[in-house]
């Protein structure tokens, strides 16, 4: 199924396969008659690549289509690079760009909470219901600022009810 793109929507462009198979599993989550607003592209195999990839192809796309948002979704491998990646994003589209990832690395993350499905569905919960059970964890909760934007304007294009993302 592909995005309807004259709707809100989101795209999620993560670096490596298991950011990707969590981000696949949160969007199983997502309520059935929402899922097609929610897409993951396929892993674009490092942060650096995830942050050039965004700028050479989904900057322009993002003009185009005014109502897409976007998730960039890598391991921060205990570095500050939020403020990398967010030097990176144009001004004009911060408000629809969000930077997520593990503290770490996914598998630090499956160590701590368990498979990639779980932690998908898991993360999906929280959005849905406004908590920070699982976004609020040791290895996550430095993604708390971008979280909150995600809870003001993603969650209602995903969810039905609650407040989260």
């Amino acid at each position: 199924m592909s995005v309807n793109r004259e709707r809100s929507h989101l795209f999620v462009l993560p670096e490596d396969g298991a950011d990707r198979q969590l981000a696949v599993e949160f969007w199983a989550q997502i309520d059935f008659d929402r899922q097609r607003q929610m897409y993951v592209l396929d892993e674009a195999r490092g942060w650096i690549k995830v942050l050039d990839l965004f700028e050479s192809v989904y900057v322009a796309e993002m003009d185009r289509w005014p109502k897409r948002y976007m998730v960039l979704l890598f391991d921060f491998d205990g570095e500050d690079r939020l403020n990398v990646a967010k030097a990176r994003v144009p001004d004009h589209l911060a408000d629809r760009v969000f930077i997520l990832g593990a503290w770490t690395d996914p598998q630090a993350l499956k160590a701590a909470l368990g498979p990639s499905s779980r932690i998908g569905s898991l993360l999906a919960t929280d959005c849905r219901e406004g908590t920070d059970k699982t976004w609020g964890h040791e290895l996550l909760r430095h993604n708390a600022g971008e979280i909150n934007r995600l809870r003001r304007d993603v969650t209602p294009i995903l969810f039905s009810q609650g407040q989260g993302a």
